[in-house]
């Protein structure tokens, strides 16, 4: 029976890409993926046979449900497919031994490396596309949360809601944007001082409280 593999290929740019993953991406015969993730990484050999992932993800899993009839799929997913991917979809609909995952690197692991912060005792919640229940935000000593946030929830709303929970306004906050790329954006400050920098979306937050 053909495989879907699902492919972690890290925060963005190729050369964070695992070896492991490249060699399964550079053989794929049905490649599914972003429109920059085909863009960089699709071989465009009139033999290999992409899709891209827009927000119809039935039909990308109409898509992968197909084209197992012929060949392995690979799905390329942004970080690792563990956090926040196109995986929990792909396992409700097919079968688990036919699912063969390989990991990359997340956007928030990078994130702590770029601070040469640890993050083994860290918590990770996500303000992209929801909003964590207020109990996993509240401020305790010594925790240290790693943020991925979208348009709406961002480097200037996130900060502000938790001062309003509690926490001190001198916290630590660093912002991370656009990440492994030539205009990569960090800037580490405060909580109370994150609206004196730019406006950052569709990033990662760290806030390490004291």
């Amino acid at each position: 029976m053909h495989k879907v593999i699902v492919v972690g290929i890290g925060p963005g740019n190729p050369d964070f890409v695992l070896p492991a993953g490249r060699k399964v991406i550079d053989s794929a015969k049905v490649l599914v993926g972003g429109k920059r993730a085909l863009d960089d990484f699709s071989s465009k050999s009139p033999e290999q046979v992409t899709f891209s992932i827009m927000a119809d993800i039935p039909a990308v899993l109409d898509f992968i449900r197909e084209s197992l009839n012929r060949s392995d799929v690979v799905a390329m997913v942004s970080g690792d497919p563990g956090y926040f991917s196109l995986l929990d979809a792909i396992l409700r609909e097919f079968p688990k031994d036919i699912i063969k995952v390989i990991p990359g690197i997340s956007s928030v692991q990078y994130a702590f490396a770029r601070l040469s912060l640890p993050w083994h005792e860290a918590e990770f919640i996500s303000f992209h596309g929801r909003t964590p229940d207020k109990v996993r935000l509240k401020y305790q000593k010594g925790r240290i949360l790693g943020f991925i946030t979208d348009a709406k929830q961002n480097s200037h709303t996130i900060p502000k809601l938790l001062i309003s929970l509690g926490w001190p306004e001198n916290s630590y906050l660093a912002v991370a944007a656009r990440l492994s790329y030539d205009d990569e954006y960090i800037v580490e400050t405060t909580l109370s001082k994150a609206s004196e920098n730019a406006l950052q979306t569709h990033c990662v937050l760290v806030v390490k409280a004291e």
